[in-house]
């Protein structure tokens, strides 16, 4: 029961940075995204955990990705990437949108390479035993 309290009062504290990153007031963001004040800050202070209906309608208001606060509430395991994802995601000049697209042609040359490494690894097809034995010498 301790840890449901726990990704309440972090999902609640991240909702609270981000509103106050975006210079919104809580009445604000209640009204964007269709909350009632009283309950946005229950959220906010850990007392109620949101379902994932209501976060997508936070992270709306908030004009973020549903995705950001549903790996914030423990619904979505953390995206991969590593540092870079992670430069992407936390910069704040780029939309949702852009930040999306730089990850997906971030993940599919990743993926690429990681493709690619095996075959340039394995002896061709055109490999003899005299250059696999001279190769061993």
């Amino acid at each position: 029961m301790e840890k449901v309290a726990d990704i309440a009062s972090d999902i609640g504290e991240y909702i609270r940075q981000q509103r106050s990153s975006a210079k919104i007031s809580l009445r604000q963001l209640s009204k964007l995204a269709g909350v009632s004040n009283p309950y946005l800050s229950q959220i906010e202070r850990g007392v109620r955990k949101p379902s994932a209906e209501i976060l997508q309608q936070i992270a709306k208001g908030l004009r973020i990705s549903a995705e950001a606060l549903y790996v914030q509430a423990g619904i979505l395991d953390l995206p991969t990437g590593g540092p870079v994802g992670d430069s992407i995601r936390a910069d704040t000049e780029l939309t949702e949108r852009q930040k999306q697209v730089l990850l997906d042609v971030y993940e599919s040359f990743r993926r690429e390479n990681a493709a690619a490494r095996p075959a340039a690894e394995a002896p061709t097809a055109q490999t003899t035993t005299e250059d696999i034995t001279e190769e061993s010498a």
